[in-house]
């Protein structure tokens, strides 16, 4: 059995956890164990039985955050919710935090690297921190940006929250796994514990709304008679430009390999895209800023979700929302 050192454990193989464990898996090197752990079995079984094909290095499986924690130095979180980062890391007979040793030296910041990579309330993110005994192991968030295409094809954006006093030796460790799983250069050191789920709440706050605002002015196109494709030729080329004209563009058939050339499938489900802009409304009214645009376009992925024929697609699904009408 390897030594924690030479341990690293992934907690949460969902759609955006598995491709990134598997690509983690693989950047580690053979001398490098991984632990995974999920409440999904056969997510497990099909990621043992893909991983051990590869031959990359040695996988085991544990069944909590609290077998992780012991086992393994570095644990990398990617949940779905705040009350599964609460229990993971919480729970007093499996969580995460009971496992942690008491540091050898108390001037030392503990020996474990803990990593919540989801996109997670700020409280719940400041509630973990605050809950780690002091010196007992360094916390940072560093949720992630380029949703399941970015997660299969290795090139998210993380955005990390760490301590300032340890972020000099801390940041770089956290870039040493990152990398494997985004973009090397499209890691970003925020501020502080939080910092990077700020951040992230507030680009998916823009996110949300450019989907439904390009997602208009595309159909606007459509029903005026233009090519779209022309159009989004001429918008990419001038102000309009976005990342859903760019990279994720509404209107089927434009882009290739897309969500919309899917039937809407596979991206960014319109119901995660409504609740992280909610996240960012809730950002705004604790700070005092003012905001105009996310109540209308809550209220159209509302509408949107509510017909079984865009609901659980991707959220630039709105422009077939909106075509249809």
């Amino acid at each position: 059995m390897s030594s924690p050192k030479d341990t690293v454990a992934f907690i949460g193989l969902g759609v955006m956890g598995y491709p990134m464990a598997r690509n983690l898996r693989a950047g580690l090197g053979s001398d490098k164990t991984l632990l995974i752990c999920d409440v999904n079995t056969d997510a497990l079984e099909r990621f043992m039985a893909e991983v051990s094909v590869l031959g990359r290095g040695p996988v085991r499986i544990v069944q909590n955050g609290f077998e992780a924690a012991k086992q393994a130095d570095t644990v990398i979180t990617m949940l779905p919710n705040s009350s599964s980062v609460l229990a993971v890391y919480l729970d007093a007979s499996t969580g995460i935090l009971p496992a942690l040793p008491e540091p050898l030296d108390h001037n030392a910041c503990g020996s474990k690297l803990l990593m919540e990579c989801g996109t997670i309330e700020s409280s719940t993110i400041l509630t973990v921190s605050r809950s780690i005994p002091e010196n007992r192991a360094t916390f940072v968030d560093a949720p992630v940006s380029g949703g399941p295409m970015g997660a299969q094809n290795k090139s998210l954006t993380f955005m990390v929250g760490c301590p300032p006093p340890l972020s000099a030796s801390v940041f770089p460790l956290v870039k040493s796994f990152l990398c494997h799983m985004g973009d090397p250069d499209g890691t970003f050191l925020c501020g502080d514990v939080g910092a990077g789920t700020a951040f992230k709440i507030i680009n998916n706050y823009l996110s949300a709304i450019t989907s439904l605002a390009a997602s208009e002015a595309l159909n606007i196109g459509v029903k005026a008679g233009l090519d779209p494709r022309l159009l989004t030729q001429v918008i990419n080329a001038s102000g309009g430009q976005c990342w859903v004209t760019s990279k994720s563009n509404p209107v089927p058939g434009v882009q290739d390999n897309v969500p919309s050339t899917r039937g809407y499938e596979g991206g960014f489900r319109i119901e995660l895209c409504a609740k992280v802009l909610g996240m960012g409304s809730k950002l705004a009214r604790d700070v005092g800023a003012r905001t105009v645009l996310d109540e209308p376009t809550l209220n159209a992925f509302s509408e949107a979700m509510e017909d079984e024929r865009y609901k659980g697609k991707d959220a630039r699904v709105v422009f077939k929302w909106l075509n249809d009408q």
